[in-house]
C-alpha cells in the first residue's frame, strides 16, 4: 500500500466531533441520520443498526462518509484517536472492482506489495489483452514463465474463469456475507483475499482482514503490547470498531506506513 499517499480531503468539511456525536445513546449513521432508540442505549444501538442494514447509502464508503466514520472512531477509541490526531482522515485506498483488482490481490498473498506489483506489471506487458479470456488461453504454463508461482498460476487461471464464467455478476449489489461466500467459492481465494476485495473494490464499510501482519504489528505498537497479537486476539480487539471496521483498517495501515522505520528500527 505504499504507492498509495494521504491525501487530506479538502472541498467538504465535516465539524468537529462533539459529545452528542460520541454519545451511545445517540448514534450515528454514515448517511449522517442519528437514529434514536426509544428507552435505553442498547435499544439505540439496536435501532441504528437495523437502520445501517437497510440504507442504501451505506453500501459503499464515499470520501465523505470515510471522513465521518474516522471522526466517530476518534472519538470512541484513544488509539484511533492519537492516530487521527497525527495523520488526519485515512487514504481511501480504493480499487476498480473486476478482473484486475482481484487478480492483483492474489499475487499480493504472503509477498511484499513492492514484489506483487512488479509482477503485476510483468503480466500486463505479456498479456494482451489483459482480459479472463486472454488469461486462460495464456495457460498456466505461459504464467509459469513469467516468474509466477505453480500455485498462483493455476489461482490466476481460477480467477479468470470466475469472471469469464460471471459467477461474481451483482456482487456489488450483494450484502457482505453473501459477497464474502461468492468469492471463497474461486478456489485460491481465501478470507483474508475476499476480505480486502470487499475493502478496497467494493469500498464495504465493515469488513476486517483477518491474517493482516501489518494491522497486528500496528495495534501491537499503538498498544505497547510486548509482541504483536495474534490474528485471533486481534479479531476481538476489531469487534469495538465495528460498524467501521473497514475505516479502523485504513487508520492502521495509515499509522503503520507513516511508523514503520521505528518498526524495523
Amino acid at each position: 500500500m505504499a504507492e498509495f499517499s494521504l491525501r487530506i480531503f479538502s472541498g467538504w468539511r465535516l465539524r468537529a466531533v462533539n459529545s452528542s456525536l460520541c454519545d451511545l445513546g445517540a448514534p450515528l449513521c454514515l448517511c449522517g441520520k442519528r437514529v434514536y432508540g426509544h428507552n435505553s442505549t442498547t435499544e439505540a444501538l439496536r435501532t441504528t443498526e437495523l437502520h445501517r442494514e437497510t440504507c442504501p447509502k451505506v453500501r459503499s464508503l464515499t470520501r465523505k462518509s470515510l471522513l465521518l466514520a474516522a471522526e466517530i472512531l476518534a472519538a470512541r477509541d484513544s488509539d484511533l484517536g492519537s492516530i487521527y490526531r497525527a495523520h488526519g482522515v485515512p487514504p481511501m485506498w480504493a480499487r476498480q472492482p473486476g478482473f484486475p483488482t482481484l487478480l492483483r490481490i492474489i499475487l499480493e498473498q504472503q509477498v511484499s506489495l513492492v514484489s506483487a506489483r512488479s509482477m503485476f506489471e510483468r503480466l500486463k506487458l505479456n498479456i494482451e489483452p489483459f482480459t479472463p479470456e486472454a488469461f486462460i488461453e495464456s495457460s498456466e504454463d505461459y504464467l509459469r514463465s513469467l516468474g509466477v508461482t505453480r500455485q498462483k498460476a493455476h489461482y490466476c487461471i481460477q480467477v479468470a474463469r470466475a469472471f469469464v464464467d460471471r459467477r461474481l455478476n451483482g456482487i456489488g449489489r450483494m450484502n457482505d456475507e453473501d459477497a464474502h461466500a461468492a468469492l471463497l467459492g474461486i478456489k485460491g481465494v481465501g478470507p483474508w483475499t475476499a476480505n480486502i476485495y470487499l475493502l478496497m473494490a467494493l469500498r464495504r464499510p465493515d469488513v476486517w482482514p483477518d491474517g493482516d501482519v501489518a494491522l497486528a504489528t500496528a495495534v501491537g505498537k499503538l498498544r505497547k503490547m510486548n509482541s504483536r497479537p495474534s490474528f485471533v486476539e486481534l479479531a476481538k480487539i476489531a469487534e469495538a470498531w465495528r460498524p467501521y471496521r473497514s475505516v479502523a483498517a485504513r487508520m492502521l495501515w495509515q499509522y503503520y506506513l507513516a511508523e514503520r522505520r521505528a518498526f524495523v528500527s
